[in-house]
């Protein structure tokens, strides 16, 4: 048993065994095997407007003609974020118009966050979804959901499976106690991020919430523990269900989909958490990751050992962060509540509670639809925080990355969203712009606000906590905006395009002889896809692959897109060299993006997530394996004679030859024969063109 922090328990070693006499399979084995084990088949899929027209126009291209499970479209990253290139809204017609075409769902902008739509109107008990967020994340209502890049998605909608090499393994979070006076779900997530990311406990393993402190926890304190699940790196997470699970499924006017779920009496789990809630404190995640976490009383009565441990960790070295301490604590500038994550009914009430009839500073609200936000408006709760001088939003994903709320340079924002990586708030550091955010609770969010800006724990706020409120959504909203073709296809409508809504560029299947020349070199410990392709404003350009592909790495290597493209124009292959790459979001850009520029391959150390690497062999990059990586350098030839027929025989080491001199030993660990294949076949969608499909 390792102590990792006080509230948090890690059990390693003997497989763990609930109470019981004969050991059984876990709740999220049972799931898994329900849709199909290793190959799985999902209930349904869900985008948002940075990657379903990707997403389509890769199926399209691939031969889809329908979609064969339903299929949601939200509107919640484009929405307000138009700087140049495709208009947003012409992503929203053309999503409207394969709605249509295909048989799809389409929720029009601002009317509710990928997440929130899923929750209120797609999650069931015992159920499946895979969503092309990493933040894909429904365990608290009992479905098992994956956040994947779009190929993973492109192959459901082509009837194909999502494929593990391997039964994931099942960690069960036992949880104990209940949070106490001015925690919320957040600080229990962060301290959950903090225990378990950098030592990868929990990497691409399942987590399976249960044990008595389940049953304190409200259904919004659960729903935001879970959503922030990604940020342990773990696969997904299920919880087991209750009667508040059965409750909430019936104000949302869905309580058929409501099922009992739990592990049986013996079930065996790989490892264990013990998260005892009552011991809980208020959070504050400082730059740049969720992980980077600290007790707020330890923050304050330790500024600068924390602060300066916060900027090691971050990298940071002209103490950026210590200058920020005053003689009364930690001054903020900027104070969100938004999202998947912050903008839940409970989250909004609490901070209403806590600033009531007080200055908000300079606050913004982002409820996470608009039923909560409706919700929200009964209860009063909003017009106490505009009264306060509260900015109302929309329901808009923005400051989750970086395209809402800007804040000043050298500003510190504190947010209750998912992420505070690296210019996720929309600075631009090459451009001598450099901004900061640090994760909290909306209710210290509040209560710092209450305090003039300084960091402050709302366990030092008194107030009522509000907990378990009940409130009945008013789902009209949807039924009169959202349009459902599910199952009703009309295939003789058209695609309607944007000027800037482009075709995939052909790409070509793999030679013979393997050869590129690196084109960066990335020596982070950990490079995250916002630092492979920046989010922000190039958003504008997501439908468009090669006016998009000129932003790769444009935060990290300036240069990358220069040499590459030169390369390419040459007739030769490029690659990326990393550590670590693909840290955080699933969007599949960060390699495709590296694929239209002319590369073939990535040479890492280890991949930071599965869905990283499933990206890039899903656009034809073949994800090498080296603990020599850093050996080579920006300008060096790699060559792999004969690499075609030894892939296509099963082989997965490879002897490589650098600047015709030097041998190298690259590695593809754990890849399967279908996607070997893929990548034979230079990208997915080429392999589903010459008939691979089972659609």
């Amino acid at each position: 048993m390792e102590l990792i922090s006080s509230p948090v328990i890690l059990e390693k070693g003997a497989p763990k065994v609930r109470p019981g006499l004969v050991p059984g399979g876990t709740l999220a084995q049972s799931i898994l095997q329900a849709h199909g084990g290793a190959h799985i088949r999902f209930d349904a899929l869900i985008s948002h407007d940075i990657t379903y027209v990707g997403i389509i126009q890769t199926a399209r291209a691939s031969g889809m003609k329908r979609f064969p499970l339903p299929y949601a479209f939200t509107n919640c990253h484009n929405s307000l974020c138009a700087v140049g290139g495709t208009i947003n809204e012409d992503d929203h017609v053309f999503g409207l118009s394969a709605a249509r075409k295909y048989g799809g769902i389409y929720v029009p902008a601002n009317l509710a966050v990928i997440h929130q739509y899923a929750r209120e109107q797609m999650a069931f008990a015992g159920g499946m979804i895979l969503g092309s967020d990493s933040h894909t994340r429904y365990g608290a209502l009992g479905t098992l959901a994956i956040g994947e890049g779009g190929g993973e998605l492109v192959k459901q909608l082509l009837g194909n499976t999502y494929d593990l090499p391997s039964p994931p393994e099942t960690v069960l979070v036992y949880l104990t106690g209940r949070l106490s006076h001015g925690v919320g779900p957040h600080d229990a997530a962060l301290a959950l991020c903090a225990a378990t990311y950098a030592n990868g406990f929990v990497k691409n393993r399942v987590l399976e919430f249960a044990g008595p402190g389940l049953h304190e926890l409200s259904m919004d304190e659960r729903i935001g523990i879970d959503v922030m699940t990604t940020e342990t790196a773990c696969l997904s997470s299920v919880w087991e269900t209750d009667e508040k699970t059965r409750s909430y499924y019936e104000a949302h006017g869905r309580g058929d989909k409501y099922a009992p779920l739990s592990a049986p009496d013996g079930a065996v789990y790989d490892r264990a958490i013990i998260l005892d809630l009552s011991r809980i404190e208020p959070m504050i995640a400082l730059p740049f990751h969720p992980s980077n976490a600290f007790p707020i009383r330890e923050l304050n009565e330790n500024p600068t050992e924390v602060l300066s441990k916060a900027e090691q960790a971050a990298g940071l070295k002209n103490g950026e962060l210590v200058k920020k301490w005053t003689d009364k604590g930690l001054k903020a500038d900027q104070f969100l509540i938004a999202g998947c994550a912050g903008g839940g009914y409970e989250n909004i009430l609490n901070a209403a509670a806590i600033l009531k009839g007080q200055s908000a500073g300079n606050t913004s609200i982002y409820p996470s639809s608009v039923p909560v936000e409706a919700a929200l408006m009964k209860s009063g709760a909003l017009g106490e925080l505009i009264s306060s001088g509260a900015v109302l939003k929309p329901c808009f994903c923005g400051p989750c990355f970086g395209a809402g709320d800007v804040p000043s340079i050298g500003a510190l924002s504190l947010r209750h969203a998912t992420r505070n990586f690296p210019c996720r708030e929309g600075a631009k550091p090459g451009e001598g712009q450099s901004a900061f955010v640090a994760l909290m609770d909306a209710r210290s969010i509040a209560a710092s606000a209450l305090n003039g800006g300084y960091v402050t724990g709302a366990d030092t706020v008194q107030y009522e906590d509000v907990r378990n409120a009940a409130y009945a959504p008013d789902l009209t909203a949807y039924k009169n905006r959202v349009y459902d073709g599910t199952g009703h296809p009309l295939p003789d409508e058209d695609l309607i395009f944007g000027p800037n809504i482009a075709d995939w560029p052909e790409f070509r299947g793999m030679d013979e002889t393997l050869s590129f020349t690196v084109a960066s070199r990335l020596t982070d410990s950990v490079t995250t896809t916002d630092e492979l392709i920046p989010s922000g404003e190039t958003s504008s350009y997501r439908s468009n692959p090669l006016r998009l592909s000129e932003f790769a790495l444009s935060r990290r290597d300036p240069g990358y897109v220069g040499r590459s493209k030169a390369l390419r124009d040459q007739g030769i292959y490029s690659a990326v060299v990393a550590v670590c790459p693909g840290d955080g979001s699933a969007r599949e850009q960060a390699a495709s993006c590296q694929r239209v520029l002319g590369g073939i391959a990535n040479v890492a150390v280890s991949y930071a997530t599965k869905r990283y690497r499933a990206n890039l062999i899903n656009w034809g990059i073949v994800p090498f394996v080296c603990t020599d990586a850093l050996d080579l350098s920006v300008g060096d030839t790699v060559e792999i004679k004969g690499f075609l027929p030894a892939l296509m025989a099963g082989q997965r080491e490879f002897s490589a030859l650098v600047n015709g001199q030097k041998e190298m030993t690259l590695t593809l660990p754990l890849l399967t024969d279908a996607e070997a294949e893929i990548l034979i076949d230079g990208c997915l969608i080429n392999h589903y063109r010459k008939g691979a499909s089972n659609a």
